[in-house]
């Protein structure tokens, strides 16, 4: 099992940055795929990143290009490096985690994560 706890989210102004941190618990960070999921108020959470064991990354269309994930398996964290911010970014930001055998396989779906940290929020102004 592992425990997340996201930090770095605030207010900033349209075009401005943020980085997003989640930490884990426990000693086999480096066996989960991780992904960052946002929900905006009024919306379901929706998908934004996707890290595998082995770094490899995937973005939703709105972010790629703007957003870098990373993950320091030695620091047990995975961050979110947010560039370019648009007020469309204003969400509550998500971690998740799960336990995947497959060293480079990424985790699209809310479904396939079982834990999750308690968000971050991040607000964009215009």
């Amino acid at each position: 099992q592992v425990q997340l706890v996201e930090s770095g989210g605030g207010l900033v102004q349209a075009g401005g940055s943020l980085r997003l941190s989640c930490a884990a618990s426990g000693r086999t960070f480096s066996r989960y795929a991780m992904g960052w999921f946002r929900q905006a108020p009024g919306k379901d959470r929706e998908f934004v990143s996707a890290i595998s064991r082995s770094g490899g990354t995937y973005y939703a269309d709105s972010v790629r290009g703007r957003f870098t994930t990373s993950r320091d398996n030695a620091k047990n964290t995975m961050y979110l490096q947010m560039n370019s911010l648009k007020p469309e970014d204003t969400a509550d930001y998500y971690c998740a985690a799960r336990s995947e055998d497959v060293y480079y396989v990424l985790r699209l779906l809310e479904s396939e994560y079982d834990y999750w940290g308690q968000g971050t929020q991040v607000t964009v102004s215009s």
